[in-house]
């Protein structure tokens, strides 16, 4: 399907669909997904956000959950090669957090870098620089 005319998600539906803890929502969101829908990388990053401080998942599962948003047969995440690239990059320094990953990774394919950042960790990353 292509991403033209297709319905997009926020970030409480996405959350819905990965922690399955309301079924009534679960239900509404798998109805409203079924014919296809967009992921945005800001929804993307709000529903790790909230994996990680509300319900505590650990870096792993963080990335599973992305990868089973990149393989959903319903849903087509913004750039998923650019995400896939983010999560490669979470996997090997999951002290960085997604979002910074995917920051970089945003930076790479348009072609704009180095990226400065003040952050010692993120500024090893290749790609990065750290502003001094």
């Amino acid at each position: 399907m292509s991403a033209d005319g297709m319905r997009a998600v926020d970030t409480n539906v996405l959350v819905r669909l990965v922690v399955r803890d309301e079924a009534d929502q679960v239900r509404a969101a798998e109805e409203f997904i079924a014919s296809g829908a967009w992921v945005s990388h800001l929804v993307l990053a709000e529903t790790l956000w909230v994996l990680d401080a509300v319900y505590e998942r650990t870096p792993e599962q963080i990335a599973t959950a992305v990868d089973m948003l990149l393989n959903h047969q319903h849903l087509t995440v913004q750039d998923s090669d650019v995400v896939a690239a983010a999560i490669e990059s979470f996997r090997r320094r999951p002290s960085l957090g997604f979002s910074d990953c995917l920051v970089l990774e945003i930076a790479r394919k348009v072609g704009h870098l180095p990226l400065g950042t003040f952050d010692r960790d993120f500024a090893k990353l290749d790609g990065a620089m750290r502003l001094q």
